[in-house]
């Protein structure tokens, strides 16, 4: 699917530019008070801002590339899980990585000793968006240099100016929008193509962002990893069914869900 429509990303920290997006996702879930659309809208935007730099870093640890001052194990990965995330509230599915996480200029790439970490910063990032308003992906626009600690001072950057401006927006709580994006980051690494080094690299990454955000959490159904969510979406708030993961039920409701989803 080809977006309709290319915005810097440095227009996330631009209120006005926010609120209008904001509020343009009544049409896609109905009237709703502007902390809810706020949460929903944050829970589809963060997802596809998180992932260039979540991919590159996985096929960085993944090559072997030292990311902390130490190198990356070489050896074959564990047998690969199969991969499940909490579905989007848009309803779109994840893009490829490649389309995600290529740098801006392959030449860069030449002079790395492995894949190279995609700068997260928001004057480094173009979001891609169909015409309702949807997030269809991102992609950064020049490699990131350094290793785990840059690649976590940038995505604070980028993930404080952000939630920063929602919150200012709608009313929406900076600690609950903070929950969402570790959720969309343990979505991501499990949407990699090796979850199971992925969710290795869940709790450095995230201590690396800081912002007091909370640690990720996996649970397995079966041999099926799964993000145990911190957050709720909020999408049920406007008439839609709960997360399958969603923390707002009751731990059994949610187990039971789990494994009927995934088998």
């Amino acid at each position: 699917m080809k977006p309709d429509w290319t915005a810097p990303a440095t227009l996330l920290a631009d209120p006005e530019w926010v609120r209008t997006r904001i509020g343009g996702a009544a049409k896609l879930y109905g009237c709703a008070r502007p902390e809810v659309l706020g949460t929903i809208w944050w829970y589809s935007l963060s997802s596809v801002l998180v992932a260039p730099a979540v991919e590159s870093l996985v096929a960085a640890a993944s090559a072997g590339r030292a990311l902390d001052g130490e190198t990356a194990d070489r050896g074959e990965s564990p047998e690969r899980a199969d991969r499940v995330a909490s579905p989007s509230p848009t309803g779109t599915a994840p893009a490829e990585p490649s389309a995600l996480s290529a740098p801006a200029d392959p030449a860069a790439a030449n002079h790395s000793a492995g894949p190279v970490l995609a700068d997260p910063s928001l004057d480094a990032m173009e979001l891609d968006l169909l015409a309702d308003g949807r997030f269809l992906g991102a992609r950064s626009t020049r490699p990131l240099s350094g290793g785990l600690p840059e690649l976590g001072a940038a995505l604070a950057g980028a993930l404080g100016a952000a939630i920063a401006t929602v919150a200012a927006v709608t009313g929406a709580r900076a600690r609950a929008l903070g929950a969402i994006a570790t959720d969309s980051i343990g979505n991501r690494l499990l949407w990699t193509p090796d979850p199971e080094r992925a969710m290795a690299l869940a709790e450095p990454l995230v201590a690396a962002i800081g912002l007091g955000l909370p640690k990720p959490r996996f649970v397995r159904v079966g041999r099926t990893p799964a993000v145990r969510r911190a957050s709720c979406c909020l999408i049920y708030e406007v008439g839609n069914p709960k997360c399958v993961s969603c923390p707002r039920q009751t731990p059994a409701e949610r187990d039971a869900r789990l494994r009927a989803a995934l088998g």
